[in-house]
């Protein structure tokens, strides 16, 4: 699975280094890092919607807040 996160000016504005750390850590301690590509990328175009994450080119708006939920939803229940 990739999981590839904008690190554009925008969504870095809005939180991308703190969605980044939080998905790093989630990964890693749910024993993912064989199975999750994380990476990033700038502007994916959907600079209003936040920090925008996308998973298999589904794009996804996530803010700090919102990391975990994200993750167990459209990560870890899709492993």
């Amino acid at each position: 699975m990739k999981v590839t996160v904008c690190i554009g000016s925008s969504c870095h504005l809005k939180g991308s280094r703190q969605v980044v750390e939080g998905l790093q850590k989630l990964i890693a301690d749910n024993g993912l890092k064989e199975k999750v590509e994380l990476g990033g990328t700038f502007c994916i175009g959907n600079c209003r919607d936040g920090v925008c994450v996308t998973v298999n080119d589904s794009v996804f708006s996530v803010s700090p807040d919102t990391v975990e939920d994200f993750f167990k939803t459209e990560v870890l229940a899709k492993v």
